[in-house]
C-alpha cells in the first residue's frame, strides 16, 4: 500500500489526507497540482510496483486537469499499480472497464472546472479589491537587508534551495525576489 498526498503550499497540513489507512511508504507533495512535474510524485511512480496499490485521498490531489490525470492512473495502471480515490470511492486497475473510463473523465472534469471558477472567483475578487484601493498584494516576507543579504548569498554561489531554507521563504518567494531584481535592473 503506497499514499500519495498532496497540498498546493508549504503552510497547508496533509493530516485529513489518508487518514486512517494504513501505508508501506507514503509520498507527499507541497506543490501546486496544475502540472504533473512534481517531486514526490515522480518519485511515487518510479516506486510504484506490479501488484501495489496507491491510494489518494481525492482526484483533485493528484492531478488539476483531466489529462494529467489520466496519464498518471494510465501510467500506474500498465505497471500493474491498481490506483484507489477514497473520496471518491473509486478504484481503477487497467482492466478495459468503459464506465470506470468515464468516471475517471466526468470526477477528473469536474475537479478541473472547479479550480478554474475557484481562480475566476479570485481573480474577480482582487479586481474589486484594486478598484476599491484595498487590495495591496502578499505581506513581504523579508527586510530590505534581509533581501540585500539574499543576493548576496546567491552571488556568492550559494545553491537557491539552500538559500530558501536558510531565509525561512519557499523556492518560489526566491524566485519572486529574484524577478523583482532582474526587472528593477533592466529598468
Amino acid at each position: 500500500m503506497i499514499g500519495y498526498r498532496r497540498v498546493s503550499t508549504v503552510e497547508q497540513n496533509t493530516a485529513r489526507q489518508l487518514d486512517g489507512q494504513t501505508c508501506d511508504e507514503i509520498f507527499e507533495d507541497k506543490a501546486s497540482g496544475k502540472d504533473a512535474g512534481r517531486p514526490e510524485l515522480r518519485r511515487m511512480m518510479q516506486h510504484a510496483r506490479k501488484g501495489d496499490v496507491v491510494l489518494v485521498h481525492s482526484m483533485d490531489r493528484l492531478a488539476r486537469n483531466v489529462d494529467d490525470l489520466r496519464k498518471i492512473v494510465s501510467e500506474l495502471n500498465t505497471k500493474g499499480v491498481e490506483v484507489r480515490f477514497l473520496k471518491e470511492a473509486l478504484s481503477f486497475t487497467g482492466q478495459q472497464n468503459p464506465m470506470s473510463e468515464m468516471m475517471l473523465s466526468i470526477l477528473g472534469a469536474v475537479a478541473q472546472f472547479e479550480r478554474s471558477m475557484i481562480l475566476e472567483r479570485q481573480r474577480e475578487g482582487v479586481a474589486i479589491a484594486k478598484a476599491a484601493g484595498k487590495y495591496r498584494g502578499g505581506v513581504a516576507k523579508l527586510k530590505s537587508e534581509q533581501v540585500e543579504k539574499l543576493k548576496a548569498l546567491l552571488a556568492g554561489g550559494m545553491p537557491k534551495a539552500r538559500a530558501a531554507r536558510e531565509f525561512g521563504i519557499t523556492r518560489q518567494t526566491l524566485y519572486s525576489y529574484i524577478a523583482v531584481e532582474r526587472a528593477t535592473k533592466a529598468n
